[in-house]
């Protein structure tokens, strides 16, 4: 019998433990004029590539991010940005990809945000919202991308409005934008596109239980998805129902009546109302001077945003802070110290530092 040598190793218990030398890894560099220029011309993997560069936490790619957004600013702003939410089940990605194919097909390029929840356990997202949108990714005037929400309230991504702004230097005209779900903290959206679509579903009544008041106080448009077969009837008895509940709260946008529709993503019907109502929604905002002007407030409220946000990291990225914290902590739950002294105790301390 012949038996062949196989590869030696330290975990063979044979020959010397070899260690292995780790040395500091070279900052990142692109061309970015290439990415520039590709960007521009719609290239999809530049985009897709110039993205994962904003949204990354790595600080070399998150500068090259940064420096490509500000070439590509004065690119930006020529599109419709549109929010939809809904509550789960409503059918967001169906009507997504229906409303999406509609529109690449009457030769617009559509944009496609998706937001995946993150695991609080684990951080990570399933990111399915390619396979759930099939044939809408496959469109040449598509462009879907998944991101996680990484912990953001809000059910979008902190880097969200980055991303859409990549998206319109890239030449897309629509920017639609699909939050996880609806709750009081997804009203985050409303600060960051045009309009602002809430998706429901049959059963206004029953569904309004779990809907907040503020949420429909900041819906453009309230659609009844899956008004098809059985169940149509009663979807334009729901449509009827919303219309006479916004009648009574104060509209999400001056100059502007909050309209219902009922639509069928599975038939494509209503799809083509849904598109009328945005664009003469944008009309009415342009002639009213409100179009520019909520970008604008937009843009400061996400500089204020932006600022908590740096403020939060680098608190918390403090060492002595967290020692402080970890301290306080023990207190707190001995009941050796109330949560607002442990509280002025941490930001007193901060104070001498």
């Amino acid at each position: 019998m012949h038996v062949m040598s196989g590869i030696k190793s330290q975990h063979d218990g044979m020959g010397k433990a070899s260690v292995k030398k780790f040395s500091k890894k070279s900052a990142l560099v692109i061309d970015q004029e290439e990415y520039l220029r590709e960007i521009q011309k719609g290239s999809r993997l530049h985009l897709a590539k110039a993205i994962t560069f904003v949204e990354s936490t790595v600080s070399d790619q998150q500068a090259i991010g940064q420096q490509l957004l500000k070439s590509l600013l004065s690119h930006t702003g020529n599109s419709i940005r549109i929010g939809i939410t809904g509550v789960p089940g409503a059918g967001k990605s169906t009507f997504i990809e229906a409303f999406g194919m509609m529109l690449c097909d009457l030769g617009y390029r559509v944009a496609v945000l998706a937001i995946d929840p993150s695991s609080t356990l684990t951080g990570g997202s399933i990111l399915g919202d390619k396979t759930r949108m099939e044939e809408l990714a496959r469109h040449p005037n598509a462009f879907i991308r998944p991101s996680p929400t990484a912990g953001t309230l809000g059910g979008v991504h902190k880097k969200s409005r980055e991303t859409m702004l990549l998206c319109e230097a890239a030449g897309y005209d629509i920017i639609l934008v699909e939050t996880v779900g609806v709750g009081q903290s997804e009203t985050i959206v409303r600060g960051m596109v045009d309009f602002f679509l809430l998706l429901a579903l049959t059963g206004a009544g029953d569904e309004l239980q779990g809907m907040k008041k503020g949420i429909m106080e900041l819906a453009d448009a309230i659609v009844v998805n899956k008004a098809d077969g059985a169940n149509e009837k009663l979807a334009k008895k729901t449509v009827a129902e919303y219309k006479q509940i916004l009648h009574f709260l104060a509209p999400s946008s001056p100059y502007w009546n909050t309209p219902a529709l009922a639509v069928s993503s599975l038939y494509k019907s209503g799809l083509d109302s849904v598109w009328e109502t945005i664009l003469i929604f944008k009309k009415e905002m342009i002639e009213q001077n409100a179009w520019q002007y909520r970008r604008k407030e937009q843009t400061v409220d996400w500089f204020n945003s932006m600022i908590v946000d740096r403020l939060y990291r680098d608190f918390f990225s403090s060492v002595e802070k967290k020692e402080t914290m970890a301290q306080l902590e023990s207190l707190v739950r001995d009941e050796k110290v109330t949560v607002s002294q442990a509280v002025e105790e941490l930001f007193s301390s901060n104070s001498k530092q």
